[in-house]
């Protein structure tokens, strides 16, 4: 049991990390396919709802006095708030150590929790999968808001979890700094060699990418509740994957 709680209490090698944090990358892109192609509003990119809101805000003041508070403004205020709560959740791992073994694999079960109750929620709510236009969003009842507070919230907690690991991946949700990092990364065009500081980032880039397209593919063909089944199982593979990430060495004195 004493070799079970060390080995749980050790702290990860976040540089040797590589396939976890390149695998919440993908669960990035495949989560936000199914919540963009519903309703248009993203579940881990907050900065379009955070934008959207202040829209919201300022059609009180353009002399129609528009007072309706829109679908989609409800969804984008449901999605950051969930986000931020996720988030909150993540400073548990300060308590119990963020780079810990038994933080790692613990959050991301969170995270699985998360998208499990997320697909159950689309599932129970009855509502298709796609939306054509803007205007009218496929998700509209009340379980559709549960669905998008549980996706919103996994997606705050492995932002989180990110970020603490202080890696090359940074939150593995938002790459607008990853692209900017990546443009400013000295040895950018050194190509004959590995250069983990910008070849960490264009994965983290090229897996959001492939999260996206293979989350809209498997939408199309079994639509929102069972690709969130599928994203259950994924983030279950990442929490067992932890377990097998090398432990950080101790420098020598």
């Amino acid at each position: 049991m004493n070799s079970l709680r060390q080995f749980l209490m050790q702290e990860i090698d976040g540089s040797r990390a590589s396939a976890p944090l390149t695998a919440y990358c993908f669960m990035t892109g495949f989560i936000d396919a199914v919540c963009f192609s519903a309703i248009f509003v993203w579940c881990a990119f907050q900065t379009g709802n955070s934008v959207q809101l202040a829209l919201a805000l300022a059609r009180l003041f353009n002399g129609t006095h528009d007072l309706s508070f829109h679908l989609a403004d409800q969804q984008a205020l449901c999605s950051v708030l969930c986000f931020i709560f996720g988030a909150f959740i993540g400073r548990l791992g300060d308590k119990i150590g963020c780079k810990t073994r038994l933080w790692v694999t613990f959050g991301t079960f969170i995270q699985t929790i998360f998208t499990m109750a997320a697909a159950i929620a689309i599932w129970k709510s009855g509502q298709p999968s796609l939306s054509d236009t803007r205007a009218d969003p496929a998700w509209s009842n009340a379980l559709s808001f549960v669905c998008i507070g549980f996706m919103s919230a996994s997606m705050g907690l492995q932002g989180i979890m990110g970020k603490r690991l202080n890696t090359q991946f940074t939150t593995t949700v938002v790459l607008t700094t990853t692209w900017c990092e990546l443009m400013t990364e000295p040895q950018l065009f050194h190509f004959r060699r590995l250069v983990k500081a910008r070849d960490h980032k264009v994965m983290a880039i090229l897996f959001l990418f492939i999260g996206g397209f293979t989350g809209r593919a498997i939408l199309d063909k079994i639509g929102s509740a069972g690709t969130l089944g599928v994203g259950t199982g994924i983030r279950f593979l990442i929490t067992l994957s932890w377990l097998f990430v090398p432990t950080k060495k101790t420098p020598k004195n």
